[in-house]
């Protein structure tokens, strides 16, 4: 009975091997072989995309090294003698600055004090005209002293400032001092050019002109 058994065993073997949609042991693992192992193809293609992107990363880095400026050389260091001369040049900007700002404050203070004191020569010029109007309307003496008075103070003020009453009359013209309004022909003893009546007395200070006087002048 074992016999049979047996037989029976080897024939369905038999029979499924003989089966059509059957493969052969050696071609199974065979084929299991082929899947185990990757295509070369499919291995070449990672490769090459790396060198791709190594080769690109050492172009861009080719090129901005190329493309980087170099460094400037240091400059050299000034000499004394080049020191020197810088100071020299800074301590005479130095005084002149000095002197120039001197000289500003000095002829802003001028200016001022011309101003206050054309206001003085302003009021003198009044009382001056009161005492006129004053001693042709027969004004009582007092009255015009105490005006005379106060006339010889605002000049004594001008005085103690270096002001100086111009009364050039029979003079020469001076263009500097003297303002003409007028030009006549020359009357007998009086020069060409000279000034033959004073309209409006001046008043200079020092060198320079606080207010022209204004002449009538002989022509020349």
């Amino acid at each position: 009975m074992s016999v049979a058994s047996g037989e029976r065993g080897g024939k369905k073997e038999a029979a499924r091997k003989d089966e059509p949609g059957s493969l052969p042991a050696e071609a199974n693992e065979e084929a299991a072989a082929e899947e185990a192992v990757p295509d070369a193809g499919e291995e070449a293609a990672p490769a090459g995309g790396e060198a791709g992107r190594a080769g690109d990363t050492g172009a861009a880095g080719t090129a901005s090294d190329a493309a980087a400026p170099t460094s400037p050389a240091a400059p050299a260091a000034p000499t004394v003698a080049e020191l020197q001369d810088r100071w020299l040049r800074a301590e005479a900007d130095l005084r002149n600055l000095r002197r120039r700002a001197a000289l500003e404050r000095e002829e802003a203070r001028r200016s001022a004090e011309d101003g206050v004191l054309l206001e003085m020569i302003s009021m003198l010029d009044d009382l001056d005209r009161a005492l006129e109007s004053a001693r042709e309307a027969g004004a009582p003496e007092s009255w015009m002293a105490g005006v005379r008075l106060t006339a010889d103070r605002v000049r004594e003020r001008l005085t103690r400032y270096g002001v100086t009453t111009l009364d050039p009359k029979g003079a020469p013209f001076d263009p500097r001092f003297h303002e003409a309004l007028l030009e006549l022909d020359a009357p007998e003893g009086v020069s060409p050019g000279a000034v033959v009546q004073v309209v409006h007395l001046g008043y200079a200070r020092g060198d320079r002109a606080l207010r022209p006087a204004r002449v009538v002048v002989a022509r020349a």
